[in-house]
């Protein structure tokens, strides 16, 4: 339990301030169109994702060691994660933005899709920083 709680922090920090970023944004309605959850949003500044993974990574390597099967296990994840999250859902985020924009420039009788957005190199590292601070913290204050 005690590897889930600079990650947890790390995610509800990252997420907390995504959703700030939001209401600051252009888009100010907390409700409305597209309601959802405000803690489940995908894509946008900065990566929850790679605050977690990056929080998870470090959180290893500070307890177990930067040569245990642990750590190399959770950077090789974490690179996973954070590759996915900027190169192939950014990627798939954008075709559905063109694709539904198609939809509704050609009238069609088809439904919007739901788009799951990634992150820039930006909002990943942005996530990272805060994942990586996140999780010195607390090692650093339980030891």
């Amino acid at each position: 339990m005690k590897y889930l709680i600079a990650p947890a922090i790390a995610w509800l920090i990252a997420q907390s301030l995504k959703h700030l970023f939001r209401l600051m944004g252009r888009n100010r309605r907390i409700f409305g169109g597209q309601a959802r959850s405000m803690l489940m949003l995908s894509g946008g500044m900065p990566s929850a994702h790679a605050a977690f993974v990056v929080s998870f990574a470090l959180s290893m390597g500070l307890s177990e060691g930067w040569s245990s099967p642990l750590f190399a296990f959770a950077m090789v994840f974490a690179s996973i994660v954070i590759y996915d999250s900027v190169m192939v859902r950014y990627s798939s985020g954008q075709q559905g933005e063109t694709l539904n924009r198609l939809i509704v420039e050609k009238k069609s009788k088809l439904l919007p899709i739901r788009v799951a957005h990634g992150h820039t190199l930006v909002e990943a590292v942005a996530g990272s920083i805060i994942g990586a601070t996140v999780a010195l913290v607390v090692f650093f204050a339980t030891n």
